[in-house]
């Protein structure tokens, strides 16, 4: 689980992340990085919105995402920030699909 320093919680910087980040796009979702040269902690928002699916779909896809991204945490810099928009297809993809596509965009963007 992704704890309070790793997690984006304002709107500004959810609007912020997606208009300046860098777009990575795969089949499930589009992750959005900005990097930082700060000394804090990385920190992750996630959008999964209603086209995704019910509520109890939406929140397993969002669960899925944080644990993503928590392994990955140690292997992104330090000071960046990253918005995870979840894409319809995200409801019906496994984890090990969900990892690998966050994986792949998150080594070439926030590594």
């Amino acid at each position: 689980m992704l704890s309070r320093p790793n997690r984006l919680t304002r709107g500004a910087d959810y609007k912020a992340v997606v208009r300046r980040g860098r777009r990575c796009a795969g089949a499930h979702t589009v992750t959005y990085v900005v990097a930082g040269e700060s000394d804090r902690p990385s920190r992750f928002g996630f959008i999964v919105s209603r086209q995704v699916g019910s509520a109890v779909v939406r929140n397993t896809v969002r669960r899925r995402l944080k644990a993503v991204c928590a392994e990955s945490l140690t292997d992104i810099r330090p000071g960046g920030d990253i918005v995870i928009r979840a894409l319809p297809a995200a409801a019906t993809a496994s984890f090990h699909d969900l990892r690998d596509e966050v994986s792949r965009c998150l080594a070439r963007r926030a590594a």
